[in-house]
């Protein structure tokens, strides 16, 4: 199995905290954060690359790269990201162990921040990050082929400021992630709420069909 495919993984045994984000207008800065693992292959193996990114701007906050899929680089990039950019009123995750871990949890508890997660199988409840992944792997990694994790961070080190500080995004009036972060103008962001009526269409049929269901004789 492609390492790729765990990078979400659930404990069992962890709490999941519901979706908050749905339909709600992003209008500022540190409003609303987000953060997702992907995987790097390398020509000996993989490692991860975790992001913090900031919904108004879509500023990358802070990044951490790690051989292990262990919690502890999702809760450094965490703690870097706060201390550097202050607290958001919501941070959003997936509902992998690395997000729903006592240390990540309690990090963001400690700091009264409100907890989101994205639905099971919905990529579109973070797909600010989903489009960070996109950008840096066709404009940067699959391009340059790196050969070492060394090389890798160098690079991503590199394309990370160049982003933030340079690439013009077109959802941001072509302006830059730090100009919009630090003005507080020309960003924002909203997850439409397009589940709702598949949800409850789902659910109509649902209690129909429990409703019909033929009794078995005994």
């Amino acid at each position: 199995m492609a390492p790729g495919q765990n990078t979400s993984r659930r404990h069992p045994r962890h709490k999941i905290y519901p979706y908050l984000l749905r339909g709600v207008s992003v209008d500022r800065p540190n409003q609303v954060w987000s953060t997702d693992i992907t995987y790097i292959r390398l020509p000996r193996g993989f490692v991860y690359l975790v992001a913090i990114i900031d919904w108004y701007s879509r500023k990358v906050l802070s990044w951490r790269l790690s051989n292990t899929l262990d919690s502890r680089f999702c809760v450094d990039c965490l703690e870097q990201a706060l201390q550097l950019h202050g607290v958001p009123d919501v941070f959003n995750t997936d509902q992998g162990s690395q997000f729903t871990s006592d240390a990540f949890i309690g990090a963001l508890k400690a700091r009264d921040i409100a907890i989101s997660m994205d639905g099971r199988g919905r990529a579109s409840d973070n797909i600010f990050v989903e489009r960070l992944w996109r950008s840096v792997k066709h404009e940067d990694v699959y391009l340059k082929g790196y050969a070492t994790m060394t090389d890798l961070m160098l690079g991503l080190a590199e394309y990370f400021t160049f982003y933030n500080t340079k690439r013009l995004h077109q959802s941001l009036e072509y302006s830059t992630p730090d100009k919009v972060y630090l003005t507080a103008s020309g960003g924002g962001a909203k997850i439409i709420d397009k589940y709702s009526k598949t949800e409850k269409i789902s659910s109509e049929i649902e209690s129909k069909n429990r409703g019909s269901a033929v009794p078995l004789h005994e």
